[in-house]
């Protein structure tokens, strides 16, 4: 906080007001014994826009660790990426789960 005494002596205080970071959340992906791993690959590259090298990766994680995370976002494009995954593995005929949790 600032001081700055006005016309007549008296001191005035002059406050700043913070602009808080939004929380972030992480996207996860789930595995399941249906999905192929083709398909998660491409779920990576194109909605989370990783790189072939990083797709597989993020994919061998999920598929030896059970879930994985696919990055960190905003609360809005988070869920927003969970629900693309949900909506093209269901035209895909997968049962590819995504979720967000916060960071």
């Amino acid at each position: 906080m600032a001081r700055s005494p006005d016309r007549q002596g008296n001191v005035q205080e002059k406050t700043r007001t913070k602009t808080a970071k939004p929380p972030l959340f992480r996207v996860l992906l789930h595995n399941d014994d249906y999905t192929t791993m083709e398909f998660v690959i491409h779920v990576l590259e194109n909605i989370f826009d990783k790189s072939p090298a990083e797709a597989h990766r993020v994919m061998m994680f999920v598929h030896t660790q059970g879930v994985g995370v696919c990055g960190t976002y905003t609360h809005e494009i988070a869920e927003t990426k969970v629900d693309r995954v949900h909506d093209e593995a269901r035209e895909a005929g997968y049962p590819l789960r995504a979720t967000l949790e916060e960071e």
